[in-house]
């Protein structure tokens, strides 16, 4: 185990000027330990990775093996010295480094040695083992009517393995982004969702007067816009469909799938999530409003669209897609929001 090279313990204020201080102690692959002086619970038993902790007054040192090879960061220089049998605190005296109190103490152990960040923001990689939800992995299948969907696999929750990139600042926990996930025990669950149209009615394919009735249609995109003094207006698609729209509204739309990256297959509405369901923060567009979507300069028609889920604030709204590689390909766009009459 890399934390071999140090041992924690206890020490009184009066052994050092700043025992306050707080340390991140990070080591390949291994969970990041916080030890925060202004905790109320007892220290963390820390034993299993060869730290130990002691009774003491409030605030914590750790002490190194003689020999070590420290590289200390503060304020822009860096330098490496050979620790003698001393404590952390020793060391920085040594060169004249005393931490303010917004200043944390950043170390990081591995097989050459120690290093540590004195710095008031500190950014590390934590290794975690949490419990997590399956995954849920959509496939078309064009011989199965639209709106039908079949379980080919059940998913089983399980446990993973995670990376995130933890930031702190001024003593606390700024903010943590998931970053890769190692492996993981969850099975993930499979699921067909039919993909055939049903056929025009015989009166529909005379006239040519069809109408978007589906979320996800688009209609071929936009021939034509008529809009009034008020915002409102009237589309006219490609395929004659006539839309009319009550306003628009430009807005910021990230595409999600389901299954990944904490999206359920529920909506907020009850509904299963499927394409044209969106995301929307309530305040600004009701659950229930139909809309037709277009990114800004007309390259990627969403077209017609229901808010049924929430999970966002502002002007901001979330698009589902079946695949994780649409996903991928749509990223994060500003699109136009027709608010359909």
């Amino acid at each position: 185990m890399l934390f071999c090279l140090a041992v924690v313990t206890v020490t009184s204020l009066s052994a050092t000027g700043w025992a306050d201080s707080l340390f991140i102690i990070t080591g390949a692959d291994d969970a990041a330990i916080i030890l925060d002086p202004q905790q109320e619970e007892a220290p963390p038993d820390l034993s299993g990775k060869m730290l130990y902790v002691t009774n003491g007054s409030r605030g914590y040192d750790i002490s190194l093996s003689e020999g070590t090879s420290v590289t200390v960061r503060h304020e822009g220089s860096a330098v490496t010295i050979q620790s003698r049998k001393e404590t952390i605190s020793s060391l920085l005296g040594r060169l004249h480094i005393y931490p303010s109190e917004l200043e944390m103490i950043g170390v990081k152990l591995s097989e050459a040695g120690i290093e540590l960040n004195v710095a008031s923001d500190l950014t590390f990689y934590d290794y975690v083992t949490e419990e997590v939800s399956f995954p849920v992995r959509r496939v078309p299948n064009p011989q199965m009517k639209e709106g039908e969907e079949k379980i080919i696999q059940p998913g089983a929750d399980g446990v993973r393995s995670s990376v995130y990139e933890v930031v702190w600042s001024n003593g606390a926990e700024l903010s943590r982004q998931f970053v890769e996930e190692l492996d993981t025990t969850a099975v993930e669950q499979v699921v067909e969702y039919g993909t055939a149209k049903p056929a025009p009615k015989p009166s529909q394919a005379a006239t040519g007067d069809e109408s978007l009735t589906e979320p996800g249609e688009t209609g071929g995109g936009i021939a034509g816009i008529s809009e009034n003094a008020d915002g409102s207006g009237v589309l006219t698609l490609k395929d004659g469909t006539v839309l009319n729209y009550s306003g628009v509204r430009t807005m910021t739309a990230t595409a999600h799938p389901t299954g990944h990256g904490g999206v359920g297959t529920r909506t907020a509405s009850g509904t299963a999530v499927h394409v044209g369901t969106v995301a929307v923060d309530k305040g600004v567009i009701p659950l229930g409003t139909r809309m037709y979507i277009t990114t800004e300069n007309g390259s990627v028609i969403y077209g017609l669209a229901v808010a049924e889920d929430t999970g966002v604030k502002g002007n901001k709204i979330d698009l589902y897609y079946d695949t994780y590689d649409e996903c991928i390909q749509f990223g994060r766009r500003t699109c136009t929001v027709y608010i359909l009459a």
